[in-house]
C-alpha cells in the first residue's frame, strides 16, 4: 500500500432491539442504537480510517443486504463479513443472494455464531465442512466465532477446506479471567489452529474476555503475546469489537493497549493483514 490506513478489522452496528442484547442484564450499558454517527466519532478519536462491519447477531440475512447498502454509502467501511447459517437447507440460495446484490463486491466474508452452539465439535462435523467448501467458492474468508472448546474442530475444518481462509475472532475467546490456569490449554489449542496456513487472526473481542470492572494491559498481554509468538503480525489483525467492547472500555481505550502491548502501531496487526486477508481493495 502506498499510505497505510489504520484499518479495525471488526466493528459492528446495530438497534437496540436486537434480541440478544435483552438476554443477560449485563447488557443494558449496550442496549441501545450504535448507528454510523456513533462510528464515524470513535474512529476519529482512536484515529482509524477505515473498517470492516462485522453481522452482529441478529440472525437473518437481511441484516447482511443491509449492511452492504450501508458499505456503498459510507466510505469508512471497506468490507463486510455477513451472517450466513451453516446448516440452512437453502444456504446456496442465500450465497446466490448475496452475490447478485448490486454492492456484492464489499463482502468480504461470512460468519455463522458458532459459539452459540453446544457442540465442541461442530467445525469439524461433515455437513459443516460441505457448506464451508459452498461458501469457498463464493466469499474470500470465513470468520470463526468459536469458544475456546471448539478451537480444535476449527483447527480440523481448515485443514479440510484449504481453499478458504478463515479468521479467528476474538483469539478464540481465550480464558483472560482464569489468568495464567486459563493461558495454557487455550495456548496449545490456539496452536494447533495457528498451524493451519490459511488461518488469520484478529485482536478483537479480549477485553471482554477478561474482568469487565477491573482488567488492566497486563491481564491481557500473555493472550496477546502468544497470538504474535503462534501467527506473527502478519496472520494478525487489530478489531476494536465496537460498541461490544464498552462493555469493559471505550473504542479508543481498546486500541491504545493493543498498540502498547504490541510495542507500536504495527503496519501488519493496524492495516495490511486486514487489507490483504479481507482483499479490501485498499492502496
Amino acid at each position: 500500500m502506498t499510505s497505510r490506513l489504520v484499518i479495525d478489522a471488526h466493528h459492528h452496528v446495530w438497534t437496540a432491539d436486537y434480541p440478544w442484547l435483552a438476554s443477560k442484564p449485563e447488557f443494558a450499558t449496550i442496549r441501545r442504537d450504535y448507528g454510523i454517527a456513533d462510528l464515524r466519532a470513535n474512529l476519529s478519536a482512536a484515529g482509524v480510517d477505515r473498517t470492516v462491519l462485522v453481522e452482529a447477531g441478529w440472525g437473518h440475512p437481511s441484516e447482511t443486504v443491509e449492511f452492504l447498502h450501508l458499505a456503498g454509502a459510507v466510505d469508512e467501511i471497506a468490507g463486510v463479513v455477513g451472517y450466513i447459517d451453516l446448516l440452512d437447507p437453502d444456504l446456496p440460495s442465500v450465497l446466490a443472494r448475496y452475490q447478485a446484490h448490486p454492492r456484492s463486491r464489499y463482502l468480504a466474508g461470512l460468519r455463522d455464531q458458532i459459539q452459540a452452539r453446544p457442540e465442541a465439535d461442530f467445525p469439524a462435523r461433515p455437513e459443516v465442512i460441505a457448506a464451508l467448501g459452498r461458501i469457498a467458492a463464493a466469499v474470500p474468508t470465513f470468520d470463526l466465532v468459536v469458544r475456546a472448546d471448539q478451537i480444535p474442530a476449527a483447527a480440523k475444518a481448515a485443514q479440510a477446506v484449504p481453499e478458504l481462509t478463515f479468521v479467528l475472532d476474538h483469539l478464540g475467546k481465550p480464558p483472560i479471567r482464569d489468568g495464567s490456569d486459563g493461558l495454557w490449554s487455550w495456548r496449545e489449542a490456539l496452536a494447533s489452529l495457528a498451524a493451519q496456513p490459511n488461518v488469520t487472526a484478529k485482536l478483537s473481542g479480549l477485553v471482554t474476555e477478561a474482568d469487565w470492572r477491573v482488567w488492566t494491559a497486563d491481564d491481557l498481554r500473555p493472550f496477546v503475546q502468544t497470538a504474535l509468538e503462534l501467527f506473527g503480525p502478519d496472520r494478525l489483525m487489530f478489531g476494536s469489537d465496537w460498541p461490544v467492547c464498552e462493555l469493559a472500555a471505550t473504542y479508543t481505550r481498546v486500541k491504545e493497549v493493543l498498540t502498547e502491548i504490541v510495542g507500536h502501531e504495527d503496519p501488519d496487526v493496524f492495516s495490511g493483514t486486514a487489507a490483504r486477508t479481507y482483499k479490501l481493495g485498499i492502496v
